[in-house]
């Protein structure tokens, strides 16, 4: 199973859906594909969509994916990575009105640069991404919330 994550932004992210749903027309992808939509109004038969899932039915269902196809919310690409899986993240763009600005291309980028994720500037860039997720494998991600405190412990020591 295939498991695309729209996250809760309040703006649709119909682009994404647009290009799996050609990817499942043209038999690129034939598994099943699960959306968690969000906001995202979005109609289909051929993709199962959700616009939203409790903690335990996201956790449960990054568990069950095979690949996570992720928009470029740190969320849900750490939550994939983490968890083991193979991430193909697409930002969500403003001139796309699908954000407020293009913060998401820039997490997608810094993700790609570190071996984390299969990262792409667009939808468009998908059938490829799907190609490379299958051998794929990803550095270890590690979070640096620990160095973090630690910078904090000692400024505050400091003050």
């Amino acid at each position: 199973m295939i498991f695309v994550v729209l996250g809760t932004h309040e703006l649709p992210f119909t682009r994404l859906l647009d290009e799996i749903e050609q990817l499942v027309k043209e038999e690129e992808i034939t598994e099943e594909v699960l959306v968690q939509s969000g906001h995202t109004k979005y109609e289909s038969d051929r993709l199962k969509l959700v616009p939203f899932m409790s903690f335990e039915e996201m956790d449960q269902t990054f568990d069950e994916a095979r690949i996570v196809i992720a928009h470029g919310g740190t969320g849900s690409i750490i939550t994939g990575v983490k968890k083991g899986k193979p991430v193909i993240a697409v930002p969500r763009l403003a001139e796309h009105g699908e954000h407020n600005d293009d913060h998401q291309l820039e997490i997608v980028e810094q993700f790609d640069s570190a071996g984390h994720i299969i990262g792409t500037e667009g939808p468009s860039e998908l059938k490829e991404a799907l190609k490379q997720a299958e051998t794929f494998e990803a550095v270890l991600f590690k979070s640096g919330k620990e160095k973090i405190l630690r910078m904090l412990e000692d400024f505050i020591d400091k003050v």
